[in-house]
């Protein structure tokens, strides 16, 4: 797979095994999993850390093994999905960080760059949820009035 903001190649990343086994050791039922991603939703985790606590509490490897279902499309479901998806928040947490210290730093062109690589791929997401329904139409991503949104 090719890098994004760079010329190089580099290399593939790991992929889950083709063939999907049926774990002998877990015990959960598909209601039961889905009830403790619901659980876990309302204490306010995001998908991926309820994927990251089933896993190193409940020793459930994979969600969608179980349930035939990703953990968002469970969280749709159950009107529970977050406003904002989570990588757009993350990148958009990252970039408020990344300008907080450009205030202090304004000579910092390492950091620029990367604001500069962090907004484009701000603005590619959005376009995509929006083309997707994910985000109204009228979303706009504006750095100076963003860290309202996500409080």
């Amino acid at each position: 797979m090719a890098r994004m903001h760079s010329r190089k190649k580099g290399k593939s990343g790991s992929t889950k095994p083709s063939k999907k086994p049926s774990h002998s050791w877990v015990r959960y039922k598909t209601k039961e999993v889905e009830l403790l991603v619901v659980k876990l939703a309302k204490e306010g985790k995001t998908s991926s850390q309820i994927g990251l606590h089933l896993r190193d509490t409940y020793g459930i490897p994979d969600v969608k093994l179980i349930t035939k279902k990703k953990i968002s499309k469970i969280l749709d479901s159950r009107n529970l999905s977050p406003k904002i998806p989570e990588n757009l928040k993350s990148l958009v947490k990252k970039a408020i960080t990344v300008r907080k210290h450009l205030e202090k730093n304004s000579k910092d062109l390492v950091s620029k760059r990367g604001l500069q690589l962090t907004e484009s791929k701000i603005r590619r997401l959005v376009k995509y949820y929006k083309k997707n329904n994910r985000l109204p139409a009228d979303w706009k991503y504006d750095p100076k009035t963003v860290k309202l949104m996500l409080e």
